[in-house]
């Protein structure tokens, strides 16, 4: 199977811009709630990291990178055995986790890390499929860990952060040094997500709460990514060129004309 299902077709130019405005409210919608619900269990993300013990702060971008590893078997795998389920049946089955995770304070949330890890990778496939495009190919693969590297749902962002977008990397090593790029992001977005669940008991609500935001913050960012690509691809249009106008889109209500 090819890595994208779609062809090239004639879009015109009012059909594009209609796509990158669906693409930039869906960019601007996906972390709002996020940020309420999130502030309100524990105020913003340096003040959650902070409550976290200096040993697990300071661990966090290797476990970080060893649940990137293991999330991406786990994630492929799981969906060859099970099918792609609705986003909200996602957001249930991740909140889910969470919670488990969360009953048993700090330790438990530790032990949930690598499984939730593999959980929003395996929703990142999914958008990806949605988009016409096929999670197994090896540059969907990479793609799929970029969209890791989008700022996480406490993140302030205006749009200027989108590298992730289009950024490929042809280094040696390949995927694991693409992983140890994006280790270091994410382990601040998990130290999150980790600090919120920290409390036993209160944390399993904290770790439904947590997860539920992060399994659809992630399947916004894999559709604007993907969504960008496809148009790239069936539009004929650089993605650099189409990434510049989303981000412009972005950053201001008067900067996309």
């Amino acid at each position: 199977m090819a890595d994208v299902l779609t062809n090239a077709r004639a879009y015109t130019p009012q059909e594009i811009d209609a796509e990158l405005d669906a693409l930039a409210a869906r960019y601007r919608a996906a972390g709002g709630f996020g940020v309420d619900l999130l502030n309100r269990l524990g105020g913003s993300g340096e003040s959650l990291l902070e409550r976290l013990p200096e040993p697990v702060r300071a661990g966090l971008t290797g476990a970080t990178e060893t649940a990137l590893r293991v999330a991406m078997k786990g994630a492929s795998q799981s969906r060859r055995l099970v099918p792609d389920q609705k986003p909200g049946v996602d957001r249930m089955v991740s909140a889910a986790m969470g919670a488990a995770g969360g009953a048993a304070g700090l330790p438990g949330a530790l032990v949930e890390l690598p499984a939730t890890t593999a959980f929003l990778l395996r929703t990142i496939q999914s958008a990806a499929a949605e988009e016409g495009f096929d999670p197994d190919a090896e540059s969907v693969t990479f793609d799929c860990i970029q969209v890791f590297a989008a700022a996480g749902p406490l993140a302030e962002d205006d749009g200027a952060d989108l590298g992730f977008v289009s950024v490929r990397l042809g280094l040696p090593g390949g995927l694991h040094k693409l992983i140890a790029q994006v280790a270091p992001k994410l382990s601040t977005v998990l130290g999150q997500k980790l600090a919120a669940q920290a409390v036993p008991i209160a944390g399993a609500v904290a770790g439904a709460a947590v997860n539920y935001v992060f399994s659809g913050y992630y399947r916004e960012m894999a559709h604007v990514h993907f969504g960008l690509r496809r148009l790239a691809v069936e539009a004929d249009v650089a993605p650099e060129e189409l990434t510049a106008r989303l981000r412009q889109r972005l950053q201001g209500p008067d900067a996309a004309r």
